[in-house]
């Protein structure tokens, strides 16, 4: 192909992208003293937070209920033959996030942030950000599907409701199970008293669950606590192919230039 026709094409694929990019932006004015004012009427959920382990309710703050998913059989079949011959373990091995929901059911800890119109949520294991948006605007019809998918939220008095769909198919509903094309996960935080704050996760899946999986989190706030730098590729020796056959790298490890000693 000549150069010029080469170049024209990937000008043509950069505007496309960039006009389907741009299809989920929402513009927002910047935030007015009222706007401000009005924030801090709202619960303070600001600070690094824990989840909490050993609690009552099970590990991870998990109270009584179903202890695993109720899947179709089609997706029950899938798991049992996933648990029958499980492959290596991918995402810790290639570093890859495990995304919604199993992202907020990390044991490392995470620091929520409340501006006007957004709560912003920047979780230290593998260094993931989440933004839910509270500034009035509705789901897209069309996401762009994500680890974390796009998420918008409401405040119902003291509680904050979470809506978010549009996920990438990389991630899992839990290991073993995809998820569905219409699945949906809605969270409620709310603060039980100043540093606990409860999560309670339902994940809609038509066509993976034969009904909605419901399960809930405590977290503890840490006032003097700040998030960790994690690079999860720093160091790391292990790999796992697309087959599921594991991998080792025996050389020395990156030195803190990045380059190999």
């Amino acid at each position: 192909m000549p150069r010029l026709s080469r170049l024209l094409t990937v000008f043509v694929v950069a505007a496309a992208w960039s006009v389907t990019a741009g299809g989920q932006q929402v513009k927002r004015p910047a935030p007015a003293a009222a706007d401000w004012a009005a924030l801090a009427k709202l619960p303070d959920f600001n600070g690094v937070w824990e989840l909490t382990f050993g609690a009552p309710g099970g590990r991870g703050g998990r109270r009584a209920g179903p202890a695993r998913p109720s899947l179709t059989p089609e997706y029950a079949a899938r798991k049992n033959a996933f648990d029958a011959h499980p492959p290596e373990d991918t995402e810790a091995a290639n570093c890859l996030p495990p995304g919604m929901p199993g992202i907020m059911g990390q044991p490392y800890p995470m620091e929520f942030l409340l501006t006007p119109g957004q709560v912003t949520i920047v979780i230290e294991a593998y260094t993931q950000v989440r933004h839910i948006y509270t500034d009035g605007r509705a789901l897209p019809e069309d996401p762009d599907l994500t680890f974390h998918g796009t998420s918008v939220g409401r405040w119902e008095g003291d509680t904050l409701v979470v809506d978010t769909v549009g996920f990438s198919p990389l991630t899992e509903l839990e290991r073993g199970v995809p998820h569905g094309a219409k699945m949906r996960i809605r969270e409620r935080f709310r603060l039980t008293d100043p540093d606990t704050m409860s999560i309670e996760t339902t994940v809609t899946d038509p066509d993976v669950l034969t009904v909605p999986f419901t399960s809930a989190r405590v977290l503890k706030r840490h006032r003097n606590w700040t998030i960790a730098e994690y690079v999860c590729q720093e160091n790391n020796r292990n790999s796992v192919d697309a087959s599921g056959k594991a991998g080792i790298n025996l050389g020395k490890p990156a030195s803190a230039t990045g380059k190999q000693d």
